[in-house]
């Protein structure tokens, strides 16, 4: 399988589904595509695109496996804490309720509720409005079901836990219905679809390192404009941004960014 069909499959998967893999490393993504061909047994790409086209279960798990799902609750504590000590009380004095907040690529939903229940020391549930989206359909299905394992909520704060989760007779924890009243969850490509605008902070952690230089430049520019002024961009631990200033960003913390 050589660059030339690569490229070829590429084009036509932009086609079939909307997903622009020019965005993402090359080396990492093809590797990632020509091991998932190796799993379902196939030798070629022109074979495999017509897989796609006509299995939706085959469909549905490769855009699975692409998306690169690795989460879990209250990630990187120390991040979490300075939001809690001092992004969010900077907020609340800067803008208007209810607070407006995106996570954007949310996977299987344990952001948005890791921020829903940070949010609920400071303000009722009823003043936050977290947009949580992914490109991946079946992850987003995961999210709003709201089921998870005792590894994703290892992390999480015994408080939250007690106050939002429920454990059932098979291990497995229930988010509760008023935590996931203040979180709407949508199907969204940060590559091609369009952004929220007015929002107060925007949540992007540990997504943008499989985007190419030029991906990252057109997204970072988006999340500015979809920022209010003032308002702050949240990335993940290995995502420092170079050149912030002509995203109008500059770094306020380790790992947040203002909107100037």
């Amino acid at each position: 399988m050589g660059l030339y069909d690569y490229e070829w499959f590429k084009s036509g998967f932009l086609s079939m589904s909307g997903i622009d893999l020019n965005s993402y490393k090359e080396g990492q993504m093809k590797r990632r595509i020509d091991n998932f061909l190796k799993k379902h047994q196939v030798d070629d790409y022109n074979t495999f695109l017509s897989l796609l086209r006509q299995d939706t279960e085959i469909h549905d798990s490769f855009i699975t496996y692409l998306t690169i799902n690795v989460s879990e609750f209250y990630r990187n504590p120390l991040q979490w804490q300075t939001l809690e000590k001092d992004i969010i009380p900077l907020l609340l004095k800067r803008f208007p309720k209810p607070l407006r907040i995106w996570s954007a690529a949310c996977s299987t939903g344990d952001e948005p509720y890791s921020l829903a229940m940070v949010l609920s020391d400071f303000l009722p549930l009823s003043q936050v409005q977290i947009l949580a989206t992914d490109m991946d359909a079946e992850v987003l299905a995961k999210a709003k079901a709201g089921c998870y394992t005792g590894q994703s909520i290892k992390g999480l704060p015994q408080r939250y836990r007690d106050k939002f989760l429920e454990k059932d007779e098979h291990g497995i924890y229930h988010v509760s219905n008023k935590l996931k009243s203040c979180i709407s969850f949508k199907q969204h490509n940060l590559l091609k679809d369009g952004y929220p605008q007015r929002v107060h902070l925007i949540v992007c952690r540990n997504v943008m390192i499989y985007f190419t230089e030029e991906a990252k430049e057109r997204i970072y520019r988006r999340f500015s404009d979809s920022l209010c002024k003032q308002g702050i961009l949240f990335v993940g631990s290995t995502e420092q941004i170079i050149g912030a200033k002509k995203y109008n960003f500059q770094g306020i913390q380790s790992f947040f960014y203002e909107k100037q």
